[in-house]
């Protein structure tokens, strides 16, 4: 069977100084070309497992690979593969955007390609801004060029810490179109994000860490269906203290005049309408009923606070 993992972590553990544990035996598989995003509360660890996978922390234990090649005894290779757009936005406040792009190509030691830079500044739309001093730019515009920085040496592999951080709503959803782009062109993204929406609406596979233990690894879809239940909620028109026999075959919650129903989006027959004409047989009058599916950012929380 073929290996379609481009990057393995095997038992990865970070230890600090004063004996606080960021990362516990860590086991994860990013295969080529996926959009996965690492969920998971400020201090969970994320940041310290790309600082590692990228070469900028040394773990304390356990072995990380990048395309088949060990992060430590081969550490000029694996950086090659990787670029990372760190949260900070490090620049050089009077380079313009074009010699800012151009100087980090030049840091891996790949020769000026200026076709491929054009290319790339004009896919993040900073072609009209190439001249421009990094200092005049709006701080999506500098996220961008942090992006075509990250990408100036061809990586394989992109981490995304944290990328649409204080950017509007607008931009952010321009930037997942970008790197929606990027994943068709064959790069890999690695993505932690605090706006669940972002995992929600982009990711391929979701990664839960908590307290430096990675807690979920799953298809988003599956992910959703297995655990963003549906519920119908039907408000009774006056309160009932129980409910008949009739309707114990529901998976029903009665608080007051609320009646919860939880039920599979999966199933062909979902027992709506039997529930509904059950209700009217037994003369229990409703005024209003309305549908609303588990969102991801409830999943996530749900499976932090269960941990």
């Amino acid at each position: 069977m073929k290996n379609n993992s481009i990057i393995e972590i095997k038992q990865l553990c970070k230890t600090y100084a004063g004996g606080f544990k960021a990362l516990k035996s860590v086991n994860l598989k990013i295969n080529k070309g996926e959009i996965f995003a690492l969920l998971g509360p400020n201090g969970a660890g994320k940041t310290t497992m790309i600082s590692i996978i990228c070469g900028i922390s040394n773990p304390s234990e356990g072995q990380v690979t990048v395309g088949g090649h060990d992060i430590l005894s081969d550490y000029k290779k694996t950086r090659s593969l990787i670029g990372l757009v760190p949260q900070e936005l490090n620049t050089d406040a009077f380079e313009s955007v074009w010699n800012t792009v151009c100087f980090s190509r030049g840091l891996f030691g790949k020769k000026p390609n200026p076709q491929y830079i054009e290319q790339l500044l004009k896919d993040l739309s900073l072609w009209d801004k190439k001249d421009n001093p990094m200092m005049t730019l709006s701080g999506g515009m500098k996220r961008r060029v942090m992006i075509a920085k990250a990408l100036s040496h061809e990586p394989e592999v992109l981490f995304l810490d944290e990328p649409t951080a204080g950017v509007d709503v607008e931009l952010r959803k321009d930037m997942w179109q970008q790197v929606r782009k990027l994943r068709e062109a064959g790069v890999t993204i690695i993505l932690t994000t605090h706006y669940i929406e972002e995992a929600e609406e982009m990711a391929d596979r979701v990664g839960v860490i908590n307290q430096g233990e990675l807690i979920l690894v799953e298809e988003k879809d599956q992910l959703m269906q297995k655990m963003g239940s549906k519920k119908l909620t039907i408000e009774l028109s006056e309160n009932h203290q129980k409910l008949p026999s009739s309707l114990s075959s529901f998976n029903l919650e009665l608080n007051k005049n609320i009646l919860t129903y939880n039920f599979d989006s999966k199933k062909e027959d979902s027992g709506i309408c039997s529930l509904l004409e059950e209700l009217v047989k037994n003369n229990i009058r409703f005024n209003d009923i309305n549908t609303q599916k588990s969102s991801l950012e409830e999943i996530f929380v749900a499976l932090v606070h269960k941990q």
